[in-house]
């Protein structure tokens, strides 16, 4: 009987000590991945990076259901491990494929803020000592300033000229941060160096650089690129769009990476091919309406983000000239969270031409379309400085999203 005991308390300790690890890897897929997704037949769902979870479309105590809301064509279903461990229920919804035109193709981007960003403080010397108006006020580094005096602020002149002509006397500021709208009073003050009036700051208004075309939409006649935000090179805070442009660009020089040294692409504007106009510059990239004819490009449909799979894949991206070309690459990892939404899948250089010529992924190449299984399912964003032949992508959902 005792022999029966302890085989008993042996047997009840093993599956205790294996379930630990079960209920904590169904924690984690439950956190890992999302509550919606969009899909074609909703009857053959699956998540091509995990292909140990199964979709059970025909469950009613998990999934199956009709979904009763606003969303058309959607339906519940139980995501489970090896098909019969319970994760998650998810809502998909079913829509059409996306046709789209991958471009790799080098632009120009010249933009232009809304309102000035402040990207620098420095105090004043005066006969009272040492201040800072714009410090006092409450001002801090990536802050835009929106109006001083009551007049819109768009430059670095503007700055200038209300702040110089204040004569001393105290001025209102509205200003953004955080995208919230704040006021404030500042006093200018003149330095003992000089008789101008300042407020202790340095603003930009402007910002310019080279980046890829990740696609063109034919029928609408948009644009995507970058895969991420064009932010400030000082504050890592995101340029304001007031208004800006992409214009062809010809790569003309190489400064190849290596570990701890970031490469670049360098290139020459063509400042009379006008590509596109600039619409909106967020955390997914920048979009836009199109200027050229981009009727002969052919279109590949666009994944959806369960359809990404991890394995081999390519790029399309340009390196010489403005002319694109295919480079092997592997996906090495898929994520779906939405704390970081340009960072989705890390990515690894295989292609021996690219290593050699660029060493992997280098400044210039973001926004690079991502190829796999014959669709458009990303976009290359950052290159891992330590090791340039790996980098991180954007998943091309994330960026449709942020175009609609």
């Amino acid at each position: 009987m005792r022999k029966y005991k302890n085989f008993f308390r042996v047997l009840s300790v093993s599956l205790f000590t294996l379930t630990i690890p079960l209920f904590g890897a169904i924690g984690y897929l439950g956190r890992a991945l999302p509550d919606f997704y969009h899909g074609g037949d909703l009857t053959l769902f699956s998540i091509a990076s995990r292909p140990y979870i199964q979709a059970d479309e025909t469950s009613t105590a998990y999934g199956g259901a009709q979904v009763s809301s606003a969303k058309s064509n959607a339906v519940l279903l139980n995501l489970e491990l090896f098909g019969f461990v319970p994760i998650k229920t998810v809502t998909v919804q079913q829509a059409n494929t996306v046709m789209l035109a991958p471009c790799g193709t080098p632009f120009g981007i010249k933009m232009f803020t809304d309102g000035v960003l402040v990207v620098g403080m420095s105090n004043l010397e005066t006969d009272m000592g040492s201040a800072n108006p714009a410090k006092d006020a409450g001002l801090e580094i990536g802050d835009i300033l929106c109006t001083l005096d009551g007049q819109k602020v768009t430059s670095n002149e503007d700055v200038s000229r209300i702040v110089s002509s204040s004569g001393g006397r105290q001025i209102a500021c509205t200003y953004r941060r955080d995208g919230e709208y704040r006021s404030t009073f500042l006093t200018p003050l003149q330095s003992r160096a000089g008789t101008t009036y300042r407020i202790g700051i340095w603003v930009r208004d402007s910002t310019a650089g080279i980046g890829t075309l990740t696609y063109c939409n034919i029928s609408k006649k948009t644009f995507a690129g970058l895969g991420h935000g064009v932010c400030d090179v000082d504050t890592g805070k995101l340029m304001p769009l007031m208004s800006g442009e992409i214009v062809d660009v010809s790569i003309n020089e190489i400064v190849k990476g290596k570990p701890g040294s970031p490469g670049e692409l360098r290139g020459i504007f063509l400042e009379d091919s006008l590509l596109g106009e600039l619409t909106d510059n967020c955390e997914t990239g920048v979009f836009g309406d199109l200027q050229a004819d981009c009727s002969g490009l052919s279109e590949i449909p666009a994944a959806f983000s369960q359809e990404v799979m991890e394995g081999p894949a390519q790029i399309l991206t340009t390196i010489s000239g403005n002319t694109p070309q295919h480079f092997d690459i592997v996906i090495d990892k898929v994520s779906f969270s939405q704390s970081n939404l340009s960072k989705n899948l890390v990515i690894r250089i295989t292609d021996p031409v690219l290593l050699e010529k660029t060493g992997g992924i280098i400044q210039g190449m973001s926004g690079s379309p991502i190829i796999q299984n014959g669709k458009l399912v990303g976009a290359v964003t950052h290159v891992l400085v330590n090791d340039p032949t790996k980098g991180y992508g954007i998943l091309i959902e994330n960026m449709l999203d942020a175009a609609e």
